[in-house]
């Protein structure tokens, strides 16, 4: 039998890591979409509350993170990505701390004040890493707000590689229609992280990414592989999209093409603490992927690799390159 040399194939792999992630680099990409303040408060359940039969949480830590769109432009520089941030929010408190953290995390930021509403808070209570309750704070932003995004969205596309587009339904990407038309005259890929079971604002895009639920809400639920090929060609076709990929959470995604077979990239064992901004980080880095010129099965590779470090964290994360490095040779040595 023919020895392995697992320190020559360790090797091989972690250069291959290495070399894409270096390509991920100052890749531009431009994120529009719903921006939010996702807010944590920590802390320990000691006691019953006299008061009603609910737990009674004493904390001790309370954090703040952008999330939503902003979550999305994160994980982008966090992999030294160059990322545009437009978007809504209030002008609030909240707002201008959206707009501190994206700058402290290297996004150039063009948010739209919009002094009629509140910007959109998802409070999380969590102890012992388990999430007890959930707050939303959220309205709709002002229909001359959401025109100025198109105006600001125009002069900014040029400058960008991709586009991301990404869809929480708070009424950002009310005109996303139109977002995916300025796109295809300008000759950039724009992918989707879609909401609701409505995909016909979506036609024309080049990729969207819905997760398994999302993507039942609109085809209906699936009966095995076969009937997931026939539901996503049906969706591809309906909608004149290039590639559906669809993350299939423990059984990993699976990317459907317009043109050729699909792509199935298996899950890789992790321990999950926390699914919450896994897909933003699919649709971040398989967008940096695209800009790079990387075939898909490498922008899902990558993508598999990142979401299972962001699940092993509390909270929506981000994943750097000495992280994905590693996780990338642990999931694909062989």
């Amino acid at each position: 039998m023919e020895s392995v040399d697992r320190n020559h194939i360790d090797n091989q792999v972690e250069s291959r890591a290495e070399d894409l992630i270096e390509k991920l680099a100052n890749t531009r990409i431009l994120v529009v979409g719903d921006v939010m303040l996702d807010q944590y408060w920590i802390g320990d359940v000691k006691r019953i509350s006299p008061e009603a039969p609910v737990p009674v949480i004493v904390v001790q830590e309370m954090t703040e993170k952008i999330g939503g769109a902003g979550n999305v432009a994160r994980n982008i520089t966090a992999l030294d990505g160059v990322c545009t941030l437009l978007g809504i929010v209030g002008q609030d408190q909240a707002g201008r701390n959206c707009e501190k953290i994206a700058n402290d995390s290297k996004i150039n930021t063009v948010l739209e004040y919009d002094s009629t509403i509140k910007t959109t808070i998802k409070l999380r209570v969590i102890s012992k890493n388990q999430q007890l309750l959930r707050l939303d704070f959220e309205n709709s932003p002002n229909a001359k707000v959401v025109a100025v995004i198109l105006d600001q969205y125009r002069n900014l596309i040029q400058s960008h590689d991709t586009v991301i587009l990404s869809d929480y339904g708070k009424g950002s990407l009310a005109q996303v229609e139109a977002l995916i038309a300025v796109a295809k005259e300008n000759g950039k890929p724009v992918l989707i992280d879609p909401k609701g079971s409505n995909y016909s604002a979506y036609r024309g895009a080049t990729m969207i990414t819905p997760n398994l639920v999302e993507f039942e809400s609109v085809a209906g639920v699936v009966q095995g592989e076969q009937d997931l090929q026939s539901k996503a060609n049906s969706l591809i076709n309906q909608y004149e999209l290039n590639q559906l990929l669809v993350t299939l959470s423990d059984q990993g995604m699976k990317l459907f093409d317009s043109k050729t077979e699909s792509i199935h990239i298996p899950a890789r064992s992790r321990e999950v603490y926390d699914v919450s901004g896994a897909g933003d980080t699919v649709i971040a880095v398989m967008a940096m992927a695209l800009s790079a010129g990387l075939p898909h099965s490498i922008g899902m590779e990558l993508a598999n690799s990142a979401a299972g470090v962001v699940i092993s964290k509390l909270g929506t994360a981000t994943v750097d390159r000495y992280e994905l490095s590693a996780a990338f040779k642990k999931d694909y040595q062989s």
